[in-house]
């Protein structure tokens, strides 16, 4: 529910956003070209203790949205959001990263 609406949030503001469940997913999307500016991860998920998902978030900016007893390395994160967490601040961190990347 939180990955659609912010998918939906972003596309509203004219923002590429794909939304990905799983590490292949991730791996998939890799695979084909794409090639995000931002990644938003949820720290519980297993995708997100994938090796190749560590390796891009270490390259691309990342938002990990954590709980705050997440066993997730957070140290190549640019934001972490702590749950509870609305669409809004989620959507707000990715614009911010995304304003940085083109100053």
């Amino acid at each position: 529910m939180l990955r659609a609406g912010v998918r939906a949030e972003l596309r509203e503001l004219g923002i590429k956003a794909l939304g990905m469940e799983t590490d292949a997913d991730v791996g998939a999307a890799l695979a084909v070209g794409e090639s995000p500016s931002v990644v938003v991860i949820d720290g519980n998920s297993r995708a997100a203790s994938d090796a190749a998902v560590q390796q891009l978030i270490k390259r691309i900016p990342a938002i990990v949205i954590a709980s705050r007893t997440s066993t997730i390395s957070l140290g190549a994160a640019a934001k972490v959001l702590f749950r509870p967490v609305q669409i809004r601040e989620i959507v707000a961190a990715v614009i911010d990263l995304l304003k940085g990347r083109r100053a």
